[in-house]
């Protein structure tokens, strides 16, 4: 009865993801293409045969994580350093802290649009006139460079998200045994090592998962910036999936490589939360 008033927001949410999951994996088993009208028919797990022998998919596959990683890496250093500077009393920290967090705020379409066409543009952008003492004025950087632009403008986007919970961390730290260590003669550095870096261990592990979660699936910020190419050089599952699907109308293969991504990431992303969840579970113990 005390769970009754929840099973109107169960009931919709497996209306809205469950159901048209289940209608994916359907349309993965069969061989459609739209372009062949009346091509219908039942093949089995053909696509999924072909999916994994297929080296572009590979090849896009090895971009996700690339894309994944390097981002979530990247922002969780910045983050950290970022939380540890805010974390000090200064005037205005209030202030800072909330024109940091401004990224996070911002849309991935119009970030995107901002990187690609303020920032990053070869005539206009403000990278090009900063670099242009140093020769690389003209420099047409999502072309030259796409996947590290992509990777720059989500770092751009979630280092504010990592620096929330690094000073969630910092805040939960208890200021009596800062001070011990500082007493037993413990330099800054060796204060951060030894106490205040396992400490926010569970914070940094939260969100690396919870942005590999989220990064995963960037879409929006791919297509606006370098629409996966040139080729499949920037693309990630999910954009390559879009263009198998909607460019190159073939259903049953996209249904087979979402379904592929959907049970991949479940899997990662379940054996993760567990470590997490029983390394909050050990600290509440302890």
């Amino acid at each position: 009865m005390r769970r009754a008033p929840l099973l109107p927001a169960l009931i919709f949410t497996i209306i809205v993801t469950q159901l048209p999951f289940l209608v994916t994996i359907w349309y993965s088993l069969q061989s459609w293409n739209l372009v062949r009208p009346g091509s219908q028919r039942f093949v089995g797990l053909e696509n999924y045969a072909t999916v994994f022998t297929d080296s572009q998919f590979r090849g896009v596959a090895l971009n996700s994580i690339l894309l994944t990683l390097g981002a979530v890496a990247i922002a969780m250093v910045l983050g950290l350093l970022i939380a540890l500077l805010l974390n000090r009393a200064f005037l205005g920290r209030g202030i800072v802290r909330t024109l940091i967090i401004t990224p996070f705020l911002i849309t991935p379409v119009a970030g995107a649009l901002l990187w690609k066409s303020v920032l990053f543009d070869p005539t206009y952008g403000l990278v090009n006139f900063l670099l242009s003492p140093f020769g690389a004025g003209q420099t047409d950087w999502v072309s030259t460079f796409p996947r590290a632009a992509v990777i720059i403008a989500l770092v751009w986007q979630w280092t504010p998200f990592m620096m929330l919970l690094i000073l969630a961390g910092l805040g939960s730290q208890p200021q009596e045994v800062l001070e011990a260590a500082r007493m037993d003669g413990a330099t800054g550095f060796a204060v951060f090592r030894e106490v205040t870096l396992p400490h926010l261990q569970r914070f940094i592990e939260l969100g690396v998962v919870l942005g590999a979660i989220y990064l995963v699936n960037t879409f929006d910020t791919i297509y606006m910036m370098t629409q996966g190419g040139p080729g499949t050089a920037s693309a990630n599952l999910p954009f390559y999936i879009y263009q198998r699907a909607f460019l190159g109308f073939d259903i049953g293969e996209s249904a087979a490589m979402g379904v592929v991504t959907v049970v991949a990431t479940i899997i990662v992303a379940t054996l993760a939360l567990r470590l997490i969840f029983r390394s909050f579970s050990a600290a509440e113990e302890a």
